[in-house]
């Protein structure tokens, strides 16, 4: 994680906390996951050089023998099989959540359980959805030891903010690249990687390399945010921002999905300047998409 968030041009504090807690790891006398099995999250983070987040990832490695984020600076997707160990999830069902939603961690998809994206597939009644809520809650209790999503969120302006940022640097060339495993025949580097903070929250932002956005030609319009919740212990939330086809007053508008109506009111309270949240500076007007080379 610290060599890759260094290339790619994370904040430097943060790449050092990575490459750090891998020094702390490195020269344990016992396997950490022996620590962890004694004392939880808790005997992770009183190890010299690592937080709550380092020792939420390193309790999820332990869990999964992965670490999503990872994954995605890898270029990699390997969510469906880490989906199928949720009761009620097979392979079909999985492949959906992945390719629709762009949900490839269990983590990913709890918030989607109480953001209302699951209860929008027909695939989920409210008996399944219950239970994956249940699951869930206890499954991921035992690696974060804090209560399950659902406490405070960034607010859209900020939101919005980072993927203004993100289009900006990716439309001049200024972000690295990656090659993603899926839908990338050619093994092309074609992703720009954008790592940005705000406060105490740090962000990892990728155009969207869902088949979905393939299939509608949005690859360099739909924008992924990873948000990684500092004061959350560091519980990773995703957001996907699009710019709305035909929706009322927001048509035209970069949107985070599944929160429209706080972006409905951030723009009637904000209004959509050019250069702000809602638009690009490269752009005429603030309703004007940024193009798509496809």
């Amino acid at each position: 994680m610290a060599a890759l968030l260094e290339v790619q041009g994370a904040d430097r504090f943060r790449v050092r906390a990575y490459r750090r807690a891998g020094e702390t790891l490195r020269s344990l006398p016992e396997p950490v996951s022996a620590i962890h099995a004694r004392g939880g999250l808790e005997a992770l983070e009183a190890l010299p050089g690592i937080g709550p987040s380092i020792a939420r990832s390193i309790a999820t490695v332990l869990a999964w023998g992965r670490l999503p984020m990872l994954d995605r600076l890898r270029g990699r997707s390997g969510g469906t099989a880490i989906l199928r160990t949720v009761p009620g999830i097979g392979s079909a069902l999985a492949s959906r959540l992945q390719d629709e939603l762009g949900i490839e961690s269990l983590e990913e998809l709890e918030i989607a359980a109480h953001d209302g994206r699951l209860a929008a597939l027909e695939a989920f009644g409210p008996k399944r959805l219950a239970a994956v809520r249940d699951t869930l809650a206890h499954r991921l209790a035992r690696i974060r030891g804090r209560p399950p999503a659902g406490g405070p969120q960034p607010t859209v302006a900020e939101i919005l903010e980072v993927d203004r940022e993100y289009r900006e640097a990716a439309a001049a060339g200024r972000l690295r690249t990656i090659a993603p495993r899926r839908l990338n025949p050619g093994h092309r580097t074609r992703v720009p990687v954008l790592h940005a903070s705000r406060g105490n929250r740090h962000y990892t932002a990728m155009f969207s390399n869902t088949p979905r956005a393939h299939e509608l030609g949005r690859t360099r319009d739909w924008v992924v945010l990873y948000a990684e919740e500092a004061d959350a212990g560091g519980a990773e939330r995703q957001y996907t921002v699009v710019t709305e086809p035909d929706r009322g007053g927001l048509a035209g508008l970069r949107v985070v999905r599944g929160r429209e109506p706080e972006c409905l009111a951030h723009y009637e309270r904000c209004g959509p300047s050019p250069g702000g949240a809602g638009g690009s500076s490269k752009s005429p007007t603030a309703r004007t998409p940024l193009a798509n080379p496809g």
